[in-house]
C-alpha cells in the first residue's frame, strides 16, 4: 500500500482551530471503533460522530461540526454511494474519504464515488491488519491531515477547543511543506519545442482530475500517454476503464513489454514502477519492483526520468494534485532535458503537494487550472513534428 507524504494547503490542526473532526461511517462496530482508534492516536485528529449506516450519517451533517467522514461502501439502510451526494448536498465543503476493500467489485464503485465527489479514497484492511497494520495508519493519518489542511486553507472553518494532546509522530507531520503561488516563476518554452510523448503524475484528487483532463483532451490527440497515479492493485485496472469511459482514446493498464502508440493512454498498475524504454527502435514499457521512492509504489519520478533517456528534449510532463513531492525531481530532469513541464494550480487541486513542489522549483512553463490544462495542451501537441 503507498504511503504518499501530505501536503500543506492550510496549516496544522493546531494553527487551523483544534484537532480536525471526523465522522466514521461503517455497519461494523468492531471496525468502526478500530478505525476510531487508529486515527485518535495523532493528537490533531479527533472522531466526533462515529455511525453504522449512510443514513445516520446523512443525519448527522451539520452536527459537531464534522469536516471529513470516513464512509464505507456497503452498509445497510442506506449504503455509501447513496449516502455520498446526500451528504455533500448538505455541506460541500465537507472531505469525503471512501474506505473500500480490494475487491473489483468496491474499486469500481470507489471509482464511481470519486466521480460523485468523494475526495479520496482508502483500501480498508482486514479487521486483523486494522489493528496492526503501521501502513494503513499511516495512510489514513496522512489523508486526513492533508485534506483537513486544504480544506481549512479553503473554506475558512471557525476554530474548535483543542484535545489534550498524546504525541506521536506521522509521516504527515514530520514531512508536511508549505507552498505558495507567490513563489512560482515561470520559464519560457523552447522556441523549438515539439513533443513526442505526453507524461502525467498525480496522487491525492488525480482520479477526478484525469477523468475531467482526458473528457476536455482533443479526441484526435495523437502522442502516447504515460500515466502514474498513486494507487493500489486493482485500482489501477479500473482507473484505466473509467478513463475509457470519458475519452474517444484508448486507455489501458500497463503490461511489462506494451509498445508505445499514438493516441493510446498507459496507466501504471499498482504496486509497480512504469519506465520507459527502447527496444528495437521503438519505445516499450517495463515494470518493475524496485523500492518505493517517495514513500510510493508507483511512483512519478521514476517513469519522468526513463523518459529523458528515450525522449531527450521531446517530452511534455504535467503535475497534477498530490500529497507529497513525487514528480518534482523527475520534472527537474525533464525540463534540464530541453523538456516541459505544467503544474496544476493550487485553487484547482485537491492537495497542492506535488504540484506545488513542482511550480515553486522554477521549472514550469505554466502552472494552470484544471480546466485549462486540456485546452493548453491541445494547442502544444500541435508543434509536434509531423
Amino acid at each position: 500500500m503507498a504511503i504518499a507524504q501530505a501536503g500543506n494547503n492550510g496549516g496544522s490542526a493546531e494553527s487551523g482551530g483544534g484537532p480536525y473532526r471526523v465522522m466514521v461511517v461503517d455497519d461494523s462496530a468492531v471496525v468502526r471503533g478500530l478505525i476510531t482508534k487508529t486515527i485518535e492516536s495523532d493528537k490533531e485528529i479527533e472522531v466526533v460522530r462515529s455511525v453504522g449506516n449512510g443514513k445516520l450519517a446523512v443525519d448527522s451533517i451539520g452536527q459537531n461540526g464534522i469536516e471529513i467522514v470516513i464512509l464505507d461502501i456497503e452498509m445497510p439502510v442506506m449504503d455509501g454511494l447513496t449516502a455520498l451526494p446526500e451528504i455533500l448536498k448538505i455541506d460541500p465543503s465537507i472531505r469525503v474519504i471512501i474506505a473500500s476493500t480490494l475487491t473489483l467489485r468496491n474499486a469500481d464503485i470507489s471509482m464511481r464515488a470519486l466521480e460523485l465527489g468523494a475526495a479520496d479514497y482508502i483500501p480498508k484492511p482486514t479487521t486483523r491488519e486494522l489493528s496492526s497494520g503501521y501502513d494503513f495508519k499511516s495512510e489514513l493519518i496522512n489523508k486526513i491531515k492533508a485534506h483537513g489542511m486544504a480544506m481549512r486553507g479553503k473554506t475558512k472553518r471557525p476554530a474548535v477547543t483543542p484535545r489534550e494532546e498524546k504525541k506521536i509522530s506521522t509521516v504527515a507531520s514530520s514531512t508536511s511543506k508549505s507552498y505558495q503561488m507567490s513563489d512560482v516563476k515561470l520559464r519560457p518554452i523552447p522556441a523549438v519545442f515539439s513533443p513526442q510523448i505526453l507524461a502525467i503524475g498525480s496522487s491525492t484528487g488525480g482520479p477526478q482530475a484525469l477523468f475531467k483532463f482526458f473528457g476536455a483532451l482533443d479526441p484526435n490527440f495523437n502522442l502516447p500517454i504515460v500515466v502514474t497515479q498513486h494507487m493500489p492493485p486493482t485500482f489501477t485496472r479500473i482507473l484505466a476503464e473509467h478513463i475509457s469511459k470519458v475519452t474517444s482514446l484508448t486507455a489501458s493498464e500497463a503490461t511489462s513489454g506494451d509498445r508505445l502508440e499514438p493516441g493510446h493512454i498507459y496507466v501504471a498498475p499498482g504496486d509497480h514502477h512504469m519506465i520507459i524504454r527502447a527496444e528495437a527502435g521503438a519505445k516499450v514499457i517495463g515494470l518493475n519492483q524496485d523500492p518505493p521512492e517517495n514513500f510510493c509504489r508507483p511512483a512519478v519520478d521514476p517513469m519522468f526520468r526513463s523518459l529523458v533517456k528515450v525522449y531527450g528534449e521531446k517530452i511534455l510532463c504535467l503535475v497534477f494534485t498530490g500529497m507529497g513531492t513525487d514528480g518534482s525531481r523527475g520534472a527537474k530532469e525533464i525540463v534540464t532535458a530541453g523538456g516541459v513541464a505544467i503544474a496544476q494550480d493550487e485553487a484547482t487541486s485537491v492537495v497542492w503537494g506535488m504540484p506545488g513542489a513542482t511550480a515553486v522549483s522554477g521549472i514550469c512553463s505554466e502552472v494552470l487550472p484544471l480546466d485549462d490544462m486540456a485546452p493548453y495542451v491541445n494547442k502544444l501537441a500541435l508543434r509536434t513534428a509531423a
